[in-house]
């Protein structure tokens, strides 16, 4: 059974601190990785942070030297770590098995065909 979970949202207050899990199990053996999205209040979802190939990182522009994706050894969670968060940071975060493109992560979705719950994030000012 495929079970993906995002957690660890909440309120904080601008320049404050969250660190978000996505725990994942039962995907079939593939070449995929956990990328995070989010998505804002009447905004289309964007891609947030990834792993590539080569074990780099994607970040997108906007979260660029405050947000850090990591991974458990196990390799079962991955988690991002948001700091000096804002308030345009503002939305439900998920995440999805895909790819890690030039341009951000990609949802696979014969892997994941629905988005799940997500978690959401809200800072205020």
């Amino acid at each position: 059974e495929v079970q993906l979970q995002a957690s660890g949202g909440g309120l904080v207050q601008a320049g404050g601190s969250l660190r978000l899990s996505c725990t994942f199990s039962g995907f079939p053996s593939a070449d995929y990785t956990l990328g995070w999205f989010r998505q804002a209040p009447g905004k289309e979802r964007e891609g947030v942070s990834c792993f590539r190939d080569d074990g780099s990182t994607y970040y997108a522009d906007s979260v660029k030297g405050r947000f850090t994706i990591s991974s458990d050894n196990a390799g079962n969670t991955v988690y991002l770590q948001m700091n000096s968060l804002k308030p345009e940071d503002t939305a439900v975060y998920y995440c999805a098995p895909g790819q890690c493109s030039p341009y951000g992560p990609r949802k696979y979705d014969w892997l994941l065909a629905a988005w799940g719950q997500g978690t959401q994030v809200t800072v205020s000012a």
